[in-house]
């Protein structure tokens, strides 16, 4: 009985004795600038072991399950909360989102097609050369906005991060695949199939909506979404037909692979609004996490395929091609901040929406600013799509006057029992 009634002693003895050593070993190099003269080499050998092994731990913790900590605000925390909603008001914020979007990419695609062109080096002497590795832009877009990105969230308050950083590599693997898929499909479909695909994204994003998020729709709203998808398709399938050349046959190839793209496509900005929804993140963090996996699985293509050694070649011997994959970058940088605020305020399907109708207004601007024709049938396409979204905004602001409404009887109702 003797020694086991000593236990509790001996452990009080010790707690006090491992306290006091930690309380040393916290101290040691801050609070007194002498103190490390009189702590033992192993002490300091045990405090860096330690706290290397306390870094990868918190790194490794970070990729797989995210920060979960609670730091109080006292501390220096900050509090995780969701994306504040726009001071403004939503139609100004939204208008201001369109034409950030239409914007930016209308000018990326000018100058994507400036540089895969161009013969850089031409003169008299010299016939020039083109720049052809397509993934190598890619990736300077991609690095540039990760760059960005990390230099605003440091520079700037953001919302605590507590998102695992994997879940960022799938939107970043299906994205890179939606493209490769969209690239690909052009070789075995016909430019009607194109046109009917990327004019019908809309319906796929509502779907896999429901898939990923478990999202429910109005009827109104896969109305709308038709009369969009077939609005915009009348417009370009008569507008578009001179500037295709030759037409593919579609192949049953070229349709699963259609079907892949849209699925990619669907996946990712559907994925990244569950993101926001699931961790309240900032755009910024989004927008890091993202180009962070982007940049890593285009350098993994790079470099078996020796790409970057081409690139940067090509980029030290032509000046003229340095600022131009600066600008392309700097449009594509600025495209993505629009592209992830966009989703964290209005949600996929209006972002998707959007870009669904870029195409249309880009050949709307051609025609209007170089004369081409203007058919029937397009501008009765211009005009579904019209309705298109006046019936959609009707339909909401309906839905939102029946629900205050309804709020307002039960309150009524319950203040009569009362």
């Amino acid at each position: 009985m003797a020694p086991s009634a000593s236990r509790p002693g001996c452990s009080s003895g010790m707690s006090s004795a491992l306290a006091t050593w930690s309380r040393e070993v916290r101290t040691v190099g801050t609070t007194n600038p002498k103190s490390h003269l009189s702590a033992s080499p192993c002490m300091h050998a045990s405090t860096s072991a330690w706290r290397g092994h306390n870094c990868m731990f918190r790194s490794i913790r970070l990729c797989v399950a995210g920060n979960e900590e609670k730091t109080s605000l006292e501390e220096g925390g900050v509090k995780a909360t969701a994306p504040e909603p726009p001071k403004f008001n939503k139609g100004v914020v939204l208008f201001f989102c369109v034409l950030g979007l239409q914007g930016s990419y209308l000018t990326w695609g000018v100058l994507q097609e400036r540089i895969m062109k161009h013969e850089y080096g031409k003169d008299e002497n010299n016939p020039g050369e083109k720049f052809t590795n397509s993934q190598f832009l890619v990736f300077m877009n991609r690095i540039l906005a990760f760059s960005a990105a990390g230099v605003i969230i440091l520079v700037t308050r953001q919302p605590r991060h507590t998102a695992p950083l994997y879940r960022y590599s799938y939107c970043s693997l299906s994205n890179i695949m939606s493209s490769w898929c969209q690239y690909e499909a052009l070789k075995f479909v016909s430019f009607p199939t194109q046109v009917l695909a990327k004019a019908s994204k809309i319906i796929p994003v509502m779907l896999m909506g429901k898939v990923v998020s478990g999202k429910t729709y109005e009827y109104y709203e896969y109305l709308t979404a038709a009369m969009i998808s077939m609005g915009v398709a009348m417009f370009l399938l008569t507008q578009g037909k001179e500037a295709t050349g030759p037409t593919t046959v579609t192949t049953f190839s070229g349709v699963l692979i259609l079907i892949g793209y849209m699925m990619f496509d669907s996946f990712t900005s559907n994925w990244q609004a569950e993101l926001y929804k699931q961790y309240n993140m900032s755009s910024m963090q989004m927008m890091f996490g993202v180009n962070l996996f982007s940049c890593i699985f285009t350098s993994w293509s790079l470099i078996g395929q020796g790409g970057f050694a081409v690139g940067l070649g090509f980029m030290l011997k032509h000046s003229t091609f340095m600022f131009h994959v600066l600008l392309l970058s700097l449009c594509s940088a600025t495209g993505q901040l629009f592209i992830f605020y966009t989703i964290s305020q209005f949600g996929a399907v209006v972002f998707i929406i959007i870009m669904t109708t870029r195409s249309g207004l880009a050949i709307f601007l051609s025609c209007l600013i170089y004369g081409h024709p203007l058919t029937v049938i397009g501008v009765f396409g211009v005009f579904i799509v019209f309705a298109a979204l006046f019936l959609r905004v009707y339909a909401q602001q309906r839905k939102k006057a029946q629900k205050a409404r309804e709020a307002r009887q039960s309150e009524l109702s319950n203040g009569n029992k009362v």
